[in-house]
């Protein structure tokens, strides 16, 4: 057995927006370790599909995230038929793109109660279970957008800088306290999310699976930052040793600028009516 199957087996691991994309993908990569996992997601039909094929333990439970009080009566279930929760992968997430002067309330608020609201709401319910047992890990799934600005999707980045600034400082509020924080920030993943986005010169997309192993990896070695991939730490180094013109000169030589601004609505449509209709 290796030493990753041992460090998991039988951890109680939740993954939000689990039914599908990352947080589907990130489930069929502990399953196999022993890990015990609950899966929430709007779509319930499609977590239990998910669930059902993941085998052992797992379970799907309906969950909107946007309700912090059902979002804390499913961990409370999740704890009756399971355990007590080890690990929360805060991973539900949207993105709805257009320029800020054309996006409408809606679109900004569903952003904000998605990416936002409901991680804060989540990461606050797991210190309530894992601070007094002196142990667990919360994984916050961010983005590359959560380091940086792209024109054509600032409320999502608006999101995302929140989610990193949040993670953060729980992290010193959790310093000593047994139980672990991390930030995942990928780059463009290939999921619906990702429907209609350009390829870049330099950063191309990434798969679920790219993620899925990198927090599988801090899952067993737990640090706070994870860069999906790696070179992303580098990168953003440099931009914050730079000046600011030669950092966005960069940008738009690599065309990272465009990515967003130019994705294509037609491609998106479905994905973007899902989201407003969920």
């Amino acid at each position: 057995m290796s030493a990753m199957a041992t460090e998991l087996r039988g951890k109680v691991i939740v993954i939000t927006g689990g039914a599908q994309g990352i947080g589907a993908t990130t489930a069929a990569a502990l399953a196999p370790l022993g890990a015990r996992i609950a899966i929430g997601d709007i779509d319930h039909a499609q977590a239990e599909k998910t669930a059902g094929e993941l085998g052992g333990d797992a379970i799907a439970l309906p969950l909107d995230v946007t309700d912090a009080r059902a979002f804390a009566e499913f961990l409370d279930e999740v704890e009756r038929r399971l355990g007590p929760i080890d690990v929360l992968i805060n991973n539900a997430g949207v993105m709805l793109l257009a320029p800020l002067e054309e996006e409408d309330d809606a679109a900004t608020t569903r952003q904000l109660e998605i990416n936002l609201h409901a991680v804060i709401h989540g990461t606050r319910e797991a210190i309530k279970r894992m601070r007094p047992r002196a142990a667990g890990h919360i994984v916050n799934v961010a983005s590359m957008a959560g380091k940086a600005g792209f024109p054509g999707a600032a409320t999502y980045c608006a999101t995302k800088h929140a989610v990193v600034g949040l993670s953060e400082a729980v992290r010193l509020e959790l310093r000593g306290s047994g139980v672990d924080i991390s930030c995942v920030m990928p780059a463009v993943v290939r999921t619906h999310l990702a429907d209609g986005l350009p390829e870049t010169k330099m950063f191309k997309s990434l798969r679920p699976e790219d993620v899925a192993r990198a927090i599988v990896e801090v899952l067993r070695e737990p640090k706070f930052d994870v860069f999906v991939p790696k070179s992303l730490d580098f990168t953003g180094r440099i931009g914050r040793l730079v000046p600011r013109a030669v950092s966005e000169w960069f940008i738009r030589a690599v065309g990272a600028d465009k990515v967003f601004a130019r994705a294509h609505s037609g491609a998106r449509a479905e994905y973007e009516a899902k989201v407003r209709r969920s």
